[in-house]
């Protein structure tokens, strides 16, 4: 715990507050409902709703400090002003949990695609060297073998550091995480202390908080701009950066750390070779100019190929031999939603799957024509309050991949899921295709006009388990509704 007083210190503030009290705080919260006794609150303005307007809540809940960035007008307890909350938060959680990250193996994940994936693999190569791990994602939080919920890909600061002070508690030997662009351009890992930065790739996404893809990379190379700028031999750092990708050199030259390169088309510090593509799996030789060692493994496609590449050079220079690693890789379990084959006794394919980009949804329909021996179908909707422009962009890649489109909702927020459909319609040329605005049917009509041998792909949810319609939330599993549908049919 630490005090009020100490924690003022810690900001160096100009014109230091004196307070006629003094008091411990317990935690540190930013949504009043979650606040508890002797928690400090922060007021956040965000989005949709502005923290100082919950002051009195956070108070009625036990609330015995305040940190606010405007005029609050009261004197019950203290608050202490300051110039930008978001910053400050990041700040004081580092130091309220006497800096965690800077005990742990930290990696940090970024770029649009893949970053699931990669921390999954690591996950399970690390495992596989019988190492504690922990893992933090779009998916959920991971520490150890419990698992706990998340709002965001990379949660808020005093979230996140609380949650490294236990994962230091309990002796996690590598934490992986996602950072998402978000969270760089707000702040939320400042000060985290990345032993090793993972860069994937970019394309286009996030665009309705960007604005331009330039504001986008500038986002993501904050992760390497900010790995440290002085060398340890006790703990390197490492870059590790897909030479393929056309922003490669924009990464290597924002850290002043050691890069390792990975790649399949560019000469790479970590190279596919001989890439064989299966409906059943992959097979590659691993060349890191060293050694050469063929790798087998039930993942499918070449953008598995990036990530299985992305996690060998992680997880080889954190100290992870070669042939783990390839023995890891042998019996990956592969991560929920990506490429997931919907299991039952029928004799056509279905696959559901996070894509929800024009890149990864492109990337997944040309993995899947390589083994397809009929026809895919494609059912596929773009999120509400979200990039406008990427809409046009996912149904022309539809339409240049799949044989057939059922248009449809993902989830819509506060958008008419008409008005998102017709924005995704005018990507289209011309092949027949059908809009159907509630998901489950679209999902139960794409299945019953799949035949033997076909490929049906349900794009955009993957994992998720819930619909956010208007501002409801509802139970909905891509998964679950297809396998419902798959028994119905074959009733």
């Amino acid at each position: 715990m630490k005090t009020l007083n100490e924690i003022a210190s810690y900001l160096s503030v100009i014109n230091q507050p004196k307070f006629n009290v003094n008091p411990e705080i317990k935690g540190i919260q930013v949504n009043s409902q979650k606040v508890t006794e002797s928690d400090l609150f922060v007021c956040i303005s965000g989005y949709t709703v502005d923290g100082h307007d919950f002051v009195d809540q956070a108070i009625k809940n036990g609330a015995v400090a305040i940190i606010a960035e405007k005029e609050l007008n009261r004197n019950d307890v203290p608050v202490l002003y300051v110039k930008d909350t978001k910053q400050t938060l990041s700040l004081i959680a580092n130091y309220f949990y006497d800096f965690p990250s800077n005990q742990l193996h930290l990696i940090g994940v970024t770029g649009t695609n893949g970053k699931t994936s990669v921390t999954y693999l690591l996950d399970e190569i690390f495992r596989c060297n019988e190492e504690s791990t922990a893992v933090i994602g779009t998916i959920q939080m991971k520490i150890g073998d419990q698992v706990y919920p998340i709002a965001n890909t990379t949660p808020e600061p005093s979230y996140l550091q609380h949650s490294f002070r236990k994962m230091v508690e309990q002796n996690i030997d590598h934490c992986m995480m996602e950072v998402s662009s978000h969270a760089l351009e707000l702040g939320r890992v400042n000060g985290c202390d990345f032993d090793i930065a993972v860069y994937t790739n970019l394309s286009q996404d996030h665009l309705d908080f960007h604005e331009t893809m330039d504001d986008y990379l500038a986002a993501k190379l904050r992760l390497f701009s900010h790995l440290g700028n002085r060398y340890q031999l006790e703990q390197p750092k490492f870059a590790i950066i897909n030479q393929d990708d056309q922003y490669a050199n924009d990464f290597i030259n924002a850290t002043s750390q050691r890069v390792i390169t990975y790649g399949i088309d560019q000469e790479a510090d970590f190279t596919a070779r001989n890439i064989q593509l299966t409906a059943n799996g992959t097979q590659f030789t691993l060349d890191t100019g060293e050694q050469q060692i063929d790798i087998t493994t039930p993942l499918i496609g070449k953008f598995n190929i990036y990530n299985m590449l992305a996690a060998i050079a992680t997880a080889y220079i954190s100290g992870v031999s070669l042939a783990t690693i390839r023995l890891a890789l042998s019996q990956s379990n592969g991560v929920p939603g990506r490429f997931e084959t919907v299991k039952g006794d029928h004799d056509f394919s279905v696959i559901v799957d996070f894509a929800h980009t024009p890149d990864s949804l492109g990337n997944v329909l040309t993995t899947i024509r390589t083994f397809a021996t009929q026809k895919i179908y494609l059912v596929v909707g773009c999120g509400g309050d979200r990039d406008r422009t990427k809409r046009p962009l996912m149904a022309k890649v539809g339409e240049d991949h799949a044989d057939y489109l059922i248009l449809t909702s993902d989830n819509p927020r506060t958008e008419d899921p008409l008005t998102i459909i017709s924005d995704m319609e005018a990507g289209l040329t011309g092949k027949e295709y059908t809009v159907e605005v509630d998901r489950k049917k679209a999902i139960e009509y794409a299945i019953n006009l799949a035949k033997s041998g076909d490929v049906v792909l349900i794009a955009g949810k993957g994992h998720e388990t819930t619909q956010t319609i208007g501002k409801e939330t509802l139970p909905f599993n891509d998964y679950l509704v297809a396998q419902e549908a798959i028994l119905n049919k074959l009733q």
